[in-house]
C-alpha cells in the first residue's frame, strides 16, 4: 500500500465519473475508502483539497446534503438522456450485429455514473432476428472511407439473396466500385458510388459487402456521374433519394392535403417551396429522383398526395393503382375469408 502516487488524481476522476451522480453522492471517507481498493492511501483532507483542484480544472463538482452528504459529478460531456438516445439508436439499428450492438451500448455506459448505466441497460432488449450477422461491416467502413480520402476504388464481393427450392439462398458477385460517400438510411448503411461499368450513382449495403480492399487505381470522379463538382453532398442526395433507390433528377410537383405539412416539413425541411391551393391544399416544389422508392413513398399517403408533375410519374402512379385495383378484383375472398 502507497501512502502517497502520481495516479490518485487519475483513480479520483474515475470514481468520480463511474461511480457519482445527482442520486448517489460519494464521501470523502468513501473516496478514500474506494482509492484503498486501488492501491492509495489517502487522507480526508488531502480528498478536500484534490476536489477544489479539479473544480478549478474545470470538472463540475458540486457538495450535496440529499439524499446524503457527499460529492458528485454534476455535469459530463454527454448528458444521461444524450446516452439513453445513443443506446437507443444502436440497440434499432439492423446493420449492426447484435454482439457489437452489446459491445457499443457497453462503451456508451462508460459516459455515465454506473447506477445510471444499470438503468438504461435494463430498457436494452437486443433482438437478434432482426440484427445483421456480417461481422466485416465494421472493417468495412474503416477500408471505405480510406478509400474515399484517399480518392481509390474499391473491390469486393456484393451478397445478393435469391429463392431456390422455397428456401432464401446467397449468392455473391465481384464488383470494383468508385466510392463517394457513405449514408444510414432506414437502419442500414449504404456505400454510394460509380460502378465502372456504368455513367451513373449506385447505392450499395455495407453489411452485404465481403472482402473490401482498397486498389490501387484512381477513383473516378464523382462530377462525371453527378450533378455536384467540388464536394459530394452526401446530405443534399439522401434528401432528394427515397428509400436508397436511384433513378433521374426532376422537379416534382405535389399537391397535398393541409394536414399532411408536418409529414412534408419532416421529410424536406422548413425551406421547401410551397404555395396554397384553395383552402385545403398546398402544392409544393421538390427536385427528387424519379425512382421506385419516390412513387412508394407518394402512395402511402393514398388521396392525400396527388403528382401535378412531371407527367411521366402521374402516370407510373396511375399504372401501379390500375394494377393493385386489378389484382384485388380478381383476388376477392369467399364466404370464408379464403382467396378464390
Amino acid at each position: 500500500m502507497k501512502s502517497s502516487n502520481k495516479l490518485k488524481m487519475l483513480y479520483l476522476i474515475n470514481i468520480m465519473e463511474s461511480m457519482t451522480d445527482e442520486e448517489h453522492p460519494i464521501s470523502a471517507a468513501g473516496i478514500c475508502g474506494e482509492l484503498k481498493k486501488c492501491g492509495i492511501l489517502a487522507e480526508r483532507k488531502s480528498i478536500y483539497r484534490d476536489i477544489a483542484t479539479l473544480t478549478e480544472y474545470g470538472y463540475d463538482i458540486v457538495y450535496t446534503r440529499s439524499p446524503h452528504p457527499g460529492y458528485f459529478l454534476a455535469s459530463r460531456e454527454f448528458e444521461l438522456a444524450e446516452v439513453k438516445m445513443l443506446a437507443d439508436a444502436v440497440q434499432s439499428a439492423g446493420s449492426i450485429t447484435a454482439s457489437k450492438t452489446s459491445e457499443l451500448i457497453k462503451k456508451l455506459g462508460s459516459l455515465v455514473s454506473k447506477y445510471q448505466f444499470e438503468d438504461i441497460s435494463s430498457q436494452v432488449y437486443i433482438d437478434k432476428r432482426v440484427k445483421n450477422s456480417n461481422e466485416e461491416i465494421y472493417y468495412n467502413i474503416d477500408i471505405i472511407n480510406k478509400a474515399i480520402s484517399k480518392s481509390k476504388k474499391i473491390r469486393f464481393k456484393y451478397l445478393r439473396k435469391s429463392i431456390a427450392d422455397n428456401k432464401i439462398e446467397s449468392s455473391d458477385k465481384d464488383m470494383i466500385i468508385s466510392p463517394y460517400a457513405m449514408i444510414w438510411s432506414g437502419d442500414h448503411y449504404y456505400l454510394v458510388g460509380n460502378n465502372e461499368k456504368y455513367d451513373n450513382l449506385i447505392h450499395l449495403r455495407i453489411d452485404r459487402m465481403k472482402n473490401v480492399k482498397i486498389m490501387i487505381s484512381r477513383a473516378r470522379p464523382f462530377s462525371e456521374v453527378s450533378d455536384y463538382t467540388d464536394k459530394f453532398d452526401a446530405a443534399d442526395y439522401a434528401g432528394r433519394t427515397f428509400n436508397m433507390f436511384g433513378g433521374t433528377k426532376q422537379t416534382v410537383e405535389l399537391r397535398c392535403s393541409n394536414f399532411m405539412l408536418e409529414q412534408i416539413i419532416d421529410r424536406f425541411g422548413d425551406n421547401v417551396p410551397l404555395r396554397k391551393s384553395g383552402s385545403e391544399y398546398f402544392v409544393l416544389y421538390v427536385d427528387a429522383f424519379i425512382s421506385e422508392g419516390l412513387i412508394s413513398w407518394i402512395m402511402q399517403y393514398g388521396a392525400n398526395i396527388e403528382v401535378l408533375a412531371p407527367r411521366s410519374l402521374r402516370e407510373s402512379i396511375s399504372d401501379r393503382i390500375m394494377a393493385m385495383s386489378h389484382l384485388y378484383k380478381l383476388n376477392q375472398p369467399d364466404a370464408k375469408g379464403i382467396n378464390a
